[in-house]
């Protein structure tokens, strides 16, 4: 089941918030827990096993860890429940990709190792063992309490807004909410209006451009504008998607009465790489800078280890995503810029358009190695990106482009480009600042007929199109 569906639309989520506004306080963590383990359930039941064992090795390695902290005991826990989760990750994840890679290195494939088998990677397994790990690590750090509220804590892992594509969230900004939190009729309306954003964004942008894309990355030896066309398409793509998920994620938790952390902050208006990864997927670079950069050392050691630093963080960003060395190179690319950036200065540089337009190039550029399945088709595509492939567009491939999806992607570099603009003309139109310093809606009714114009231009257009899963599912 996904956000972008008839089923979750007009079935799951009706009866999940009917049932939610009915239930008492006190007893709505376990309906949240009962409705996302049945949202999850409903991609594969056999795999919600694995979350429901997760779920109760980090609660059990909580406990064990808050009950002896100063210990060694509460160090070995802790080493022991994080190593645990990240067992899941390294069996469902990347077992396939290890045993790839060492069947090419002795010239033939898994089945010539006599391996028939292949491990289908369960989704959002990334998402909730990361957020398994950051609980373990900041009970160990005092920063969390282990609670003893077992329906609170599975709820916060299975918490189906986020489940399979965050934000990633920490049980610590969140332990307040479950224990208390507000319901009322205008963040129920935010929620409704950020979700509703979020549809839009993913079912009349990133789907209409997905073509353009597709096309591109499935045509052998792309010609320039081909090539430039579909990495065009597939950068916005990839950020409509995922901030639409993010969106929707976060109206969602509103409607539940839970805020949950912004995921994207505009990143294509970003001036360097250090500036984009604290715009894109936020949540993310959070998690890798305190659980990952922090503990190596960070920049409070020598030029040198920091750089090294960034370049090993980065790479097991890049193999967080996916087991491929297709993200490898792609953790590659940004871990070089982001040491070349703080070595130069240039991090910190005045933003101008070169300088943004050179960013965007340098994101764009490693969107391909992102979006190709093997090293060898990145390859071909950037070839193709500098010419070596001709310089026209062969007229079987520019009938295959629809006037619809070049519309879209025009649209799509329009709202991309001043985001920042209508954000903030949307916030101001739909709220006003009282003069005791509250937020409150207005009431303004463009806000609101703009997104019911979005919501039924998004529905009718999931009438007429096939299943469209999430592109971060697949990580």
């Amino acid at each position: 089941m996904v956000f972008s569906s008839e089923t979750f639309l007009f079935l799951f989520l009706p009866l999940f918030l009917g049932l939610y506004y009915l239930t008492p306080f006190r007893y709505r963590s376990v309906l949240i827990l009962a409705g996302s383990w049945t949202f999850y359930a409903w991609w594969r039941i056999d795999f919600l096993a694995l979350l429901i064992l997760t779920t109760l090795w980090t609660y059990a390695f909580g406990r064990l860890i808050a009950a002896n902290l100063g210990t060694r005991r509460a160090t070995w826990a802790c080493g022991i429940g994080t190593a645990g989760c990240l067992a899941v990750l390294g069996v469902f994840k990347y077992l396939n990709f290890f045993l790839d890679s060492f069947a090419s290195l002795l010239g033939t494939d898994t089945a010539g190792l006599g391996i028939h088998w292949r491990l289908i990677l369960p989704i959002g397994v990334s998402f909730y063992v990361f957020q398994s790990i950051s609980y373990l690590v900041d009970v160990y750090r005092r920063d969390a309490s282990a609670t003893g509220n077992f329906f609170d804590f599975a709820a916060f892992i299975s918490l189906f807004p986020q489940l399979v594509a965050g934000p990633i969230l920490r049980f610590k900004d969140l332990e307040d909410q479950f224990r208390a939190r507000t319901h009322t009729a205008d963040k129920f309306a935010d929620g409704m209006a950020r979700f509703t954003i979020g549809l839009g964004k993913k079912v009349l942008i990133a789907d209409s451009l997905a073509p353009i894309a597709d096309l591109a990355f499935t045509t052998p030896d792309p010609t320039a504008p081909l090539a430039w066309l579909g990495a065009v398409a597939y950068m916005l793509q990839l950020y409509f998607d995922f901030s639409g998920y993010s969106d929707m994620a976060i109206g969602l938790g509103l409607m539940m009465g839970f805020r949950f952390m912004e995921n994207f902050q505009t990143p294509y208006i970003s001036g360097s790489i250090t500036e984009f990864w604290r715009r894109w997927h936020i949540s993310l670079s959070v998690w890798l800078r305190d659980y990952l950069y922090i503990p190596l050392g960070g920049n409070r050691i020598s030029g040198g280890r920091t750089y090294v630093n960034l370049m090993t963080v980065m790479l097991l960003g890049g193999l967080w995503h996916g087991a491929n060395w297709t993200f490898v190179l792609w953790g590659a690319w940004h871990g070089g810029w982001l040491a070349l950036e703080r070595a130069t200065g240039m991090a910190s540089a005045p933003k101008t358009a070169a300088r943004i337009a050179r960013t965007l190039l340098i994101v764009l550029i490693g969107w391909v190695a992102f979006r190709a399945t093997h090293v060898g088709l990145a390859m071909d595509f950037y070839a193709g990106m500098l010419g070596a492939n001709g310089w026209a567009l062969p007229i079987d491939i520019a009938l295959q482009i629809s006037r619809e999806s070049l519309a879209v992607l025009l649209l799509a570099v329009m709202l991309a480009s001043f985001e920042p603009v209508l954000t903030d003309w949307f916030g101001q139109r739909y709220h006003a600042v009282t003069p005791e310093g509250r937020v409150e809606a207005t009431g303004t009714l463009l806000p609101a007929l703009a997104t019911t114009l979005i919501f039924a231009l998004a529905v009718m257009r999931l009438a007429e199109q096939s299943f469209s899963p999430f592109l971060y599912f697949q990580f």
